[in-house]
C-alpha cells in the first residue's frame, strides 16, 4: 500500500505548481486565478526514492469575498478537508512573497488538529522580500519550514528528503511476494456500475454485499481466486465519484482506497456502465492508471439493456474511442454481470495482458527498431538536429524503453506518441501502459 501525500493551502499559493513539478509533467491546471483547481487530482511519484500517491487540492478559502464564512461542507474547502482526513502526509503550502493570512492561520489549526506529520512549505523564496517572511512561519506552530520556488526549481530535493523521512518514519508495509502465476486484478469504477456484482460473478458466490445504493462497498475487498492457471487476487473497490462530489461519511476513506488498489495490481478492469455513456468520472479513473502504468481492460457492464445488440455495440465503441483515445490500447469487453453474460473472457485477457507487461525485447530487435523507424523517421525541427544513439529497455511490469538522444527537451510529445505507438505495432504489448524515458546522451 502507498502513502498518501496531500499538498494543502489558501488558493493561489502554487499548489499545482508544485503538484507538477514533483510529477515531472503538467497534470494539473496552472493559473493566476485562485480556485483553479476545484476538484482534488491524485498521480503516483516517486519521492526520494519512495512511491507515493500525491494529491494536489483546491485552495482553502475559510472567508469569501463580502467577509461571510463559507459552507465548509459545500465548496472546495470540504474537499481539501477530505484530501487531509485521507492523507498519510500533508504538505502545507504558505506564499511567503506575502505575510501570513487569516487563511493560512485556519489553515494552519485545521492541519493540526489532524495529527497527522506535516512538512512546512515556505513556496515562491524567489527574493529577498519573500526570504523577510519565512521567520514569520514559526508563528504558525509547525516547526522549520522548507524553502521552494517551483517555478525555479529550488528546493525541490530537500522537499523530497523532509517527505521521505516521513514515510520512512511511517513504516508502510513492503506489499508480500506474490506467487508465482499470481494475478492481481482491480475492478474499479463509479459507484452503482455493477463492481460487486461482477466480483460475485467471477467468484460463484456472494462475497461484496450487491445494493443498487451507491457507496455501499466503502472498502477495498480483496479475494483469492484459485484457477488451473494459477491464483488471481481480485479487488471490489469503493466506487469513484467525480471528485468533485465526495460526500461526506466513511464513502469519502474508500476513494483513495480504490486508487491505492489500482497502485498494487497488474490489471485494472475499468468497469463502465453502458446506460450512462463515458462520463468524466470514467477518464478521471483511467488517468490514475494511465499515469501509474498498468495494464486495462474497459469492462462495458449491463448490456442486457440493450434493445439492438450490434447497432450500440458500434456507437459506444466509436464514443469510447473519441473520449478514452489516450487509452486506445485497452481492450473492451461487452459483459451483463447480472445475466453473467461476457465474464468468461475477462479472466482470460487480463492475464494475456499480465504477460504483455512481463515482455522483454532483445537488444538486437531495439539497434533494429532504431535503425528502421527512429533513424528513418527521425522527428523533424527547426533548428537544432535532433540524433537518437541508443534504444534500451530497462525493465518489465510496466515495459520501460530508455531512449539515449542529444536534445531530449526538444522532442514533440506527437513524436513519443509515434514512437509508442510503433512498439505496439512491432511488438504487441496489447492492453498495458508502456513507459517511455528520453536521456541526454553523456549523462
Amino acid at each position: 500500500m502507498l502513502p498518501i501525500v496531500a499538498i494543502i493551502g489558501r488558493p493561489n499559493v502554487g499548489k499545482s505548481t508544485l503538484f507538477n513539478r514533483l510529477c515531472g509533467e503538467r497534470i494539473a491546471v496552472t493559473s493566476e486565478t485562485a480556485g483553479t483547481t476545484r476538484d482534488r487530482v491524485y498521480h503516483e511519484v516517486l519521492l526520494n526514492r519512495r512511491r507515493a500517491i500525491l494529491v494536489d487540492t483546491g485552495g482553502m478559502d475559510f472567508v469569501d469575498r463580502s467577509g461571510n464564512e463559507t459552507n465548509l461542507e459545500e465548496d472546495i474547502v470540504g474537499q481539501a478537508r477530505v484530501a487531509i482526513e485521507e492523507a498519510d502526509i500533508i504538505v502545507f503550502l504558505v506564499d511567503v512573497k506575502e505575510s501570513i493570512t487569516a487563511n493560512d492561520r485556519e489553515c494552519a489549526q485545521l492541519i493540526r488538529k489532524s495529527g497527522k506529520p506535516i512538512v512546512l512549505v515556505a513556496h515562491k523564496v524567489d527574493n529577498q522580500r519573500s526570504e523577510a517572511h519565512i521567520n514569520e512561519l514559526y508563528e504558525l506552530g509547525l516547526g522549520e519550514a522548507v524553502p521552494v520556488s517551483s517555478e525555479h526549481n529550488w528546493g525541490i530535493d530537500e522537499l523530497e528528503r523532509a517527505v521521505g523521512k516521513h514515510i520512512r518514519s511511517l513504516k508502510f508495509p513492503a506489499a508480500p511476494p506474490a506467487e508465482k502465476n499470481t494475478l492481481h486484478l482491480a475492478i474499479v469504477g463509479r459507484p452503482n456500475v455493477g463492481k460487486s456484482s461482477l466480483l460475485n460473478a467471477l467468484l460463484g458466490q456472494e462475497r461484496a454485499i450487491v445494493s443498487d445504493i451507491p457507496g455501499t462497498t466503502v472498502d477495498s475487498i480483496d479475494t483469492e481466486l484459485k484457477t488451473p492457471e494459477g491464483s488471481v487476487v481480485l479487488t471490489d473497490t469503493a466506487g469513484i465519484r467525480r471528485r468533485g462530489r465526495i460526500e461526506r461519511g466513511i464513502e469519502k476513506f474508500g476513494v483513495m482506497r480504490s486508487l491505492q488498489s489500482i497502485s498494487r495490481s497488474d490489471v485494472v478492469c475499468l468497469l463502465v456502465d453502458w446506460s450512462e455513456s463515458i462520463t468524466n468520472q470514467d477518464l478521471h479513473v483511467s488517468e490514475f492508471v494511465l499515469s501509474a502504468y498498468k495494464g486495462m481492460i474497459v469492462v462495458v457492464n449491463k448490456i442486457d439493456l440493450m434493445e439492438e445488440d450490434e447497432e450500440q455495440r458500434t456507437e459506444f465503441l466509436n464514443l469510447l474511442h473519441y473520449r478514452m483515445s489516450f487509452v486506445s490500447w485497452a481492450p473492451v469487453l461487452f459483459i451483463s454481470a447480472a445475466e453473467k453474460k461476457g465474464i468468461n473472457k475477462i479472466l482470460p485477457l487480463a492475464r494475456k495482458i499480465a504477460e504483455e507487461r512481463k515482455k522483454k525485447l532483445t537488444q538486437r530487435e531495439l539497434d533494429m527498431f532504431l535503425e528502421t523507424t527512429i533513424n528513418a523517421h527521425p522527428p523533424s525541427r527547426s533548428g537544432k538536429r535532433i540524433k537518437f544513439y541508443k534504444v534500451e529497455q530497462i525493465s518489465g511490469t510496466p515495459p520501460l524503453f530508455r531512449f539515449t538522444v542529444n536534445h531530449p527537451e526538444l522532442i514533440h510529445f506527437s513524436y513519443k506518441r509515434f514512437l509508442e505507438n510503433e512498439l505496439r505495432r512491432l511488438f504487441g504489448f496489447d492492453g498495458t501502459a508502456v513507459r517511455l524515458q528520453f536521456w541526454e546522451v553523456g549523462t
